[in-house]
């Protein structure tokens, strides 16, 4: 197989991008480096911290904060994509090239990071105490996590697999595929703007908004094609249901405040036969999200273990697909 690295001829990035996401699913994203070294998800993090420090003052006007956080984005979009370009020009001409694009594609799709951290919610709510699942749930949701009963930790845990499902899994092996490393790089550059500036806050409402919206463009197939791959994980889960989890996505997504979260938290809800967000608490506030699916709201670690399951399967399914365009183009 590592025969498709050797010269430009033969390189087939598609291949590369199987072994990655296997690598990734067994070992994870190399976490244990990344204690001594910045992830690279944490230097792009400091570009856009240094540019909101500098360009996102307060006493700017609103039509002066859009413009420069549209600049940032610009700015380092075209920084990543220019890097994607030159690491995969050195996959093509370079002897071992490759190794370098391989090691970057496994430590940017984060599948295994994110089953962990909610089989981690899991545990602590089988083995331990309410507190011990709050503070684990504390790490992969936004909400305050000391106002969540038993019910709400596990509601949590199962919406942020599902959600993240598309944006931590999904969408970087789509915009991998569609453009290369270029294309996965700018597309976790975005995705980083929209988490660290993409807010309705009073200071983020103007300069975050550029990114906001791309990410909500880049996102737009890769949600959508995520609750289809949820549905089709369905037919291989034995407490799963295929068709509820087309029918919720269809008829509930759009009852999400994301314009993409909405469809792989519907699927999975109506695929377990689950109700997903609702009114929950953040910042000391409520927020009157509408339910997705319509099954039951009060969850359980089971529930956690089912949607775990389900996610697994998914992330298979994903594969096969990845598979089958490799297949697809040896043929042509």
């Amino acid at each position: 197989m590592l025969g498709a690295f050797k010269g430009n001829a033969h390189f087939d990035p598609i291949i590369l991008l199987l072994i990655a996401m296997a690598i990734e699913g067994y070992i994870g994203g190399a976490g244990a480096l990344f204690r001594r070294v910045p992830h690279p998800v944490v230097l792009i993090g400091r570009a856009i911290n240094f540019f909101d420090q500098k360009l996102n003052r307060d006493w700017r006007s609103t039509v002066d904060r859009a413009v420069r956080g549209a600049v940032t984005v610009v700015l380092l979009i075209t920084a990543a994509g220019a890097m994607g370009a030159v690491l995969m020009w050195l996959t093509f001409h370079q002897s071992f090239g490759w190794a370098a694009e391989l090691f970057l594609v496994v430590t940017l799709i984060a599948g295994r990071g994110l089953f962990d951290a909610v089989a981690g919610v899991a545990k602590a709510l089988e083995t331990g105490t309410l507190e011990d699942g709050q503070a684990a749930v504390s790490h992969i949701v936004g909400r305050d996590p000391a106002t969540l009963d038993e019910g709400g930790v596990a509601r949590a845990a199962v919406e942020s697999l599902a959600e993240n499902f598309s944006d931590a899994y999904v969408a970087p092996v789509f915009w991998y595929v569609l453009m290369g490393l270029p294309g996965l790089l700018i597309y976790k550059t975005v995705n980083t703007l929209d988490s660290m500036i993409g807010h309705r806050t009073p200071r983020h409402q103007a300069f975050g908004f550029t990114a906001a919206r791309l990410d909500d463009a880049l996102n737009a197939v890769p949600a959508r094609l995520s609750a289809l791959i949820i549905a089709v994980g369905a037919m291989f889960v034995p407490t799963a249901n295929p068709r509820a989890a087309i029918a919720a996505a269809f008829r509930d997504a759009g009852k999400h405040r994301s314009f993409n979260a909405g469809w792989p938290e519907a699927a999975m809800a109506g695929a377990l036969g689950l109700a997903l967000a609702g009114p929950r608490r953040y910042d000391g506030h409520i927020v009157e999200d509408a339910w997705m699916g319509d099954g039951r709201a009060r969850l359980t670690a089971k529930d956690i273990r089912r949607a775990l399951y389900l996610y697994a399967v998914a992330c298979l399914v994903t594969g096969g697909i990845v598979a089958a365009i490799a297949v697809l183009r040896l043929d042509g």
